[in-house]
């Protein structure tokens, strides 16, 4: 018999369905049939419908109360506000069907009593949602500032400020673990909406809340319930936080562990508390690669960039971040030294440049030199030597070299080591013996020459 009782407690949230089912019917078919009023027998069976199937739920929503363990003052609203709409789905079967035994009835007008069913049953589904999902359920999407409009706490998010220069400075709790759990943790777990009777918006909540006891155990990470949720695959029931929502990362999780693990100190410094640099190395602000100067240039006049367009090149705007600019010769293999002319006027502005697969010689490198922000050149598939390519030092932005599939000569190489700014410099093929990667000047430099080749395994001989 407990079996059964708690089978069909956990049935509630499929069963509660089908009384709204039949009472938006009834409601939809009232709405169709406002003129003819030909289906009030039909209209009249599917209230009746629906107050049976809500008695079915109600009684299903108090077995899961008594067998989950939810406080009555949790489930209360819900439980009378779906008794009421169960006994006003009757009421509206004995009004349409016309019934005399109950006269007051029949002065009632029926829109009067489909208006308050579904508010009812609105005000019911909402109810069982909070209890479900937490009474902000509905706003939990919505804009911090409509919420904040709304009168509902915001959590805003607290990011993680890192650097090189201040880390060891940091309070551990304070700077790192703190918005860790405010992202993740505390929109569960506050005053207003403290699941497992646990917060964690204060130092206090953190160390003494929880339904079982505290949830964290100083020096003890694995033996803390708060730690171990962390730690279980998403999929996991008892995984926190829920899987619907934001996750802290393996390197957020892993910085909880050792808070937890060094005592829970709450104001203690990263360095008064000896924690390696490493574990915080992804927090600092990244550099950002782009590929072009770090400085602000005028925008190239649109008749001049119609005229190189004109010519046959290519050229697009790198991003709307920025007025620089690449120009591609893909579709104009007959590109040569005479050509470069017409780039002169957006001179300024080019900051990758592709003449990869064009007729170019080794005097184009004179003009390249007059590209004062160029930062990415490919020059691949070409016939270039290298002679003159030492002209190319006075650019100071150039960082990229592509030299692959030409006649480059191996003598020319050292002539980039003089290249101080240049980091990567591509030369598949035309340089014999070479293979791999190898770096030059001071190290700065990486030459990718490529011609790897996998070494034979035993499957490569078998003969299928």
């Amino acid at each position: 018999m407990d079996i059964l009782k708690q089978l069909i407690g956990r049935l509630h949230p499929l069963i509660v369905h089908l009384p709204i089912g039949f009472i938006i019917l009834g409601l939809l078919l009232q709405a169709y049939d406002r003129k003819g009023k030909v289906h009030k027998e039909v209209i009249g069976l599917i209230y009746l419908w629906a107050g049976y199937t809500a008695v079915f739920a109600c009684l299903s929503g108090y077995l899961q109360y008594l067998g989950e363990g939810y406080a009555f003052d949790s489930v209360k609203s819900h439980l009378w506000s779906g008794v009421v709409t169960a006994f006003f789905c009757f009421l509206m079967w004995f009004r349409l069907r016309g019934i005399s035994a109950i006269e007051v009835l029949g002065k009632i007008p029926v829109v009067a009593f489909s208006v308050l069913i579904f508010i009812l049953v609105s005000f019911t589904g909402h109810q069982g949602g909070a209890i479900t999902h937490g009474e902000d359920y509905l706003v939990e999407p919505l804009p911090n500032s409509i919420k904040s409009v709304l009168g509902y706490d915001v959590f805003k998010e607290k990011e993680i400020v890192l650097t090189e220069d201040t880390w060891e400075n940091a309070v551990f709790y304070t700077d790192v673990v703190q918005p860790i759990i405010n992202n993740s943790c505390v929109s569960c777990h506050n005053p207003k909406k403290a699941k497992g009777d646990l917060l964690l918006n204060t130092q206090e909540g953190i160390l003494t809340s929880g339904e079982n006891g505290p949830v964290v155990v100083a020096n003890h990470p694995d033996d803390s319930d708060f730690f171990a949720r962390m730690k279980l695959p998403k999929e996991s029931d008892d995984h926190m936080p829920p899987k619907d929502k934001k996750q802290p990362s393996k390197d957020e999780i892993k910085l909880v562990g050792i808070w937890i693990e060094n005592g829970l100190s709450f104001d203690k410094t990263i360095g008064e508390l000896g924690l390696d640099k490493s574990l915080f190395t992804s927090f600092f602000p990244k550099a950002i690669e782009t590929d072009y100067p770090h400085a602000e240039i005028a925008a190239a006049l649109t008749d001049s960039i119609h005229k190189v367009k004109a010519n046959g090149l290519h050229v697009e705007p790198i991003s709307g971040a920025t007025n620089f600019l690449k120009v591609s010769a893909l579709n104009l293999p007959s590109f040569d030294d005479a050509y470069f002319e017409s780039l002169m006027p957006i001179r300024q502005q080019i900051a990758v440049l592709d003449l990869g697969g064009t007729q170019i010689t080794d005097t184009i490198f004179q003009n390249l030199s007059a590209l004062p922000n160029l930062t990415i050149l490919k020059l691949d598939h070409t016939t270039l030597t290298g002679e003159q390519i030492g002209l190319l030092k006075s650019l100071a932005h150039l960082r990229t070299l592509n030299l692959s599939h030409t006649n480059f000569k191996k003598e020319n190489l050292k002539k980039l080591e003089q290249f101080q700014h240049l980091k990567k410099i591509y030369l598949f093929n035309p340089i014999t013996g070479k293979t791999g990667t190898e770096t030059i000047g001071k190290g700065n430099t990486v030459v990718e020459y490529g011609n790897y080749e996998l070494p034979p395994i035993a499957a490569d001989s078998i003969v299928y």
